[in-house]
């Protein structure tokens, strides 16, 4: 009883991994867009490769965003959804934190 408990407990917290991913990754989403339009207009786009990293963090975060709403609905493989989403997620927040670096140093 207490096993079967247990593993409720323990499913019902990777659920919740998903659920906070899936928002965080579609608000990031949405920011990409924002610092893409930003680079275009501001005309440093073809000084920098910062618009391809941008597009790569766009392919990133919404890959991030469908792969946590696939482990949410699916029940088979749904801690292998979340853990790639999981990773995905992570290494889109590393290379946007690249890229907001290299921005200020380079309107600074």
């Amino acid at each position: 009883m207490y096993a079967k408990r247990s593993n409720m407990v323990e499913n019902e917290s990777r659920k919740n991994i998903s659920r906070h991913i899936l928002p965080t990754s579609s608000n990031l989403l949405g920011l990409c867009f924002v610092i893409l339009t930003f680079i275009k207009l501001s005309k440093i786009a073809n000084e920098t490769i910062i618009d391809e990293s941008i597009g790569t963090l766009i392919i990133l975060f919404l890959s991030s965003s469908v792969l946590s709403y696939i482990s949410m609905r699916t029940k088979r493989k749904s801690e292998l959804y979340e853990k790639i989403a999981d990773f995905i997620f992570l290494a889109g927040l590393c290379l946007l934190t690249l890229i907001a670096l290299v921005i200020i140093f380079e309107v600074i």
